[in-house]
């Protein structure tokens, strides 16, 4: 009797019948309820996030921000949350939202205190407080829902003060740019003042040299005065001495001319007669019976006769006009000393004041001199100074951010959200159902192995009595256990792909991995229950048990504690759930080769371990025929 002849002699006992075989059906279909109803109702979980009932409530007062602006950041928050659709949230008191959550109407509420503005403006006001929201939850409605409401208040928290601190740096921006103006307006101003500077370095140098000239002119003018106050003290009394001589010399020189005066009329009246005598003598000598030749040529010899007195007329009369302009002159002369004399008090005063007065200016002078070569030293610092600012201010102005609009606030979102996470997911399972599939495709396909020995028996006793080998009788026991095993792989990845929608990556190989894991599980059970009997199913039972804690399907293996780790190198299902998810989410690798070669080894194991039962069992005692547990 081979040992494909011992299986389906066990499939055609567990065939007869009806119940047998819906019984059979039912073993089938125990993987599918298990895996397939519990990866449907957790296939996307957070995708329904919308449904779960939460609460938020703001007393936020609001603020002033630094420009003055009235801001609620609170009624903001409230606001984008409502309309966000994540959670079914309800606006509310914070009574009624505190109350909620304790009698499970809500499962967790967020609530904004009264000063949240207020501390969130006050660091651009310099003055900083930190502001707080509070979420109120209750583990005894739910732990998830506790958990996922401090995630929600977490990202809440980064989302508010990403919005703000994108605000507070653009506003420091802004700053940046109004002091990039004023530098700019400053530099400008440095650059007017460098050039007033040097302008005012070399009019100072020149002011400097013209005060050095007029301290030394000034000096030469004290000396020259002081010498010419000297020298006039007698002026008054010589003007004086000067206008009485003056006035004799006018008196003098008036008599002088009176006296020309008279002797010009006297010439004058004697050429009147001297004219009166020609006329008649020319009538007389005409009467006298001259010719008229005769009368010229005596009135010639007489006009010759007569010229020296002409001559002597003309030098008088001359003489008259000279000695009366003389004598005009002389009176003013006279009248001009007089003045002079009047006057040279006042000017010796005048020349003795001014003398005083550049005494005064030589020594204000000189002063001026001084002061003037330590302004020349000020201005020279003030040049080199200004220069210095302006081109401080020139360079520092290139060092001072001046971003446009769209810069600035790309610049302050950046600012206020420095790092940002991009997804380079090697593979992605998509859902959380998906996620959860290895692990609860793994654990299905043990509870199926482990139920299908409730009515199929690991040895056929009738292949044993008949003297079958224990490797025939072992394999053909299993058989029919993996028959039924890789029927219920085939109906659960049916359900799990086409019903439940779980996307599989390379179905065949995920089949055929199945299949081995099936073979693999159904190996292992069928020799606890060929082994050890009745107690077989116990101890599958507690490696299940061990399995599940040990083989990472939920968390990563690495966080159980450190006394499971030996259980998951060692047990079979971790193996079993790697290389699910390789296959599921991104296509077999090398590492699957060693999941493979553990689900194979552990198949020898479980059929050598059944052959040693089989042998065993060749060996009839009490114990087996009347065993004293029967399960």
């Amino acid at each position: 009797m081979n040992a494909f002849r011992i299986a389906r002699n066990e499939l055609r006992r567990l065939s007869t019948g009806t119940l047998p075989k819906l019984a059979m059906a039912a073993l089938v279909l125990v993987p599918l309820l298990y895996a397939s109803f519990y990866l449907y109702a957790n296939y996307d979980p957070y995708g329904r996030l919308d449904k779960l009932p939460a609460a938020v409530f703001t007393e936020d007062a609001g603020a002033k921000d630094s420009s003055g602006a009235e801001r609620n950041i609170g009624h903001e928050v409230t606001g984008e949350l409502l309309q966000s659709g994540t959670f079914q949230w309800h606006q509310t008191s914070e009574k009624d939202a505190r109350d909620g959550v304790r009698d499970d109407k809500y499962s967790f509420a967020i609530g904004i205190p009264s000063g949240f503005s207020a501390a969130l403006l006050s660091s651009g006001n310099f003055t900083p407080q930190q502001a707080t929201i509070t979420l109120t939850t209750n583990d005894a409605n739910n732990y998830l829902s506790g958990t996922i409401a401090k995630q929600v208040a977490d990202q809440v928290r980064k989302t508010i003060a990403k919005k703000v601190g994108s605000e507070a740096a653009d506003r420091f921006l802004v700053g940046f740019s109004t002091i990039y103006g004023k530098i700019s307006e400053a530099s400008d101003g440095a650059e007017q003042l460098a050039d007033g500077a040097t302008r005012l370095q070399n009019g100072q140098h020149q002011l400097a040299d013209g005060a050095h000239q007029l301290a030394t002119g000034s000096g030469t003018l004290a000396t020259g005065l002081g010498t010419l106050k000297s020298s006039t003290a007698d002026l008054p009394a010589q003007t004086q001495k000067l206008a009485s001589g003056a006035g004799q010399v006018a008196d003098g020189n008036q008599k002088v001319a009176d006296a020309a005066s008279l002797a010009a009329s006297a010439s004058s009246d004697l050429q009147s007669r001297l004219d009166g005598y020609r006329a008649q003598l020319n009538t007389q000598l005409r009467d006298a019976g001259l010719s008229d030749g005769q009368v010229k040529d005596v009135l010639a010899r007489l006009d010759a006769l007569r010229s020296p007195v002409d001559q002597a007329n003309g030098k008088i009369q001359s003489a008259n006009g000279q000695v009366q302009k003389l004598a005009d002159g002389a009176r003013q002369v006279s009248d001009g000393a007089h003045q002079l004399a009047s006057a040279s008090p006042q000017l010796a005063s005048g020349i003795a004041k001014a003398s005083d007065g550049a005494n005064q200016l030589r020594d204000g002078a000189a002063k001026l001199d001084d002061g003037e070569k330590t302004a020349v030293t000020g201005t020279d610092q003030l040049a080199a100074g200004s220069a210095k600012l302006r081109d401080g201010l020139s360079a520092g102005l290139s060092q001072i951010p001046n971003p446009d609009d769209p810069t600035r606030t790309a610049t302050a979102n950046t600012i206020a959200d420095p790092v940002a996470v991009t997804s380079n997911g090697v593979a992605s399972a998509g859902t959380y159902g998906a996620g959860l599939a290895p692990f609860f495709i793994a654990l299905a396909t043990w509870i199926g192995a482990f139920v299908l020995f409730l009515l199929i028996r690991p040895l056929s006793t009738r292949a044993l009595t008949a003297g079958a080998s224990p490797l025939r009788v072992a394999i053909g026991g299993w058989l029919s256990s993996a028959v039924l095993g890789l029927a219920q792989v085939v109906v659960l990845f049916a359900a799990v792909t086409w019903l439940v929608g779980i996307h599989v990556a390379h179905p065949l190989g995920a089949i055929g991995f199945a299949f081995l894991v099936s073979l693999t599980f159904t190996s292992v059970v069928h020799a606890l229950n060929a082994f050890f009997g009745a107690v077989g199913k116990f101890l599958g039972l507690v490696l299940l048990v061990l399995q599940l804690v040990s083989a990472g399907g939920t968390f990563p293996w690495q966080t159980i504690p450190d006394a499971l780790y030996p259980l998951h190198v060692v047990l079979p299902m971790g193996y079993a759930i790697d290389g699910f998810r390789h296959l599921l989410y991104s296509g077999a690798s090398m590492q699957i080769l060693g999941d493979v070669g553990v689900l194979l080894a552990y198949l020898a194991g479980g059929i050598l371990l059944s052959t040693l039962a089989a042998r065993k069992r060749r060996v009839w005692s009490v114990s087996a025929l009347k065993p004293e547990l029967s399960l």
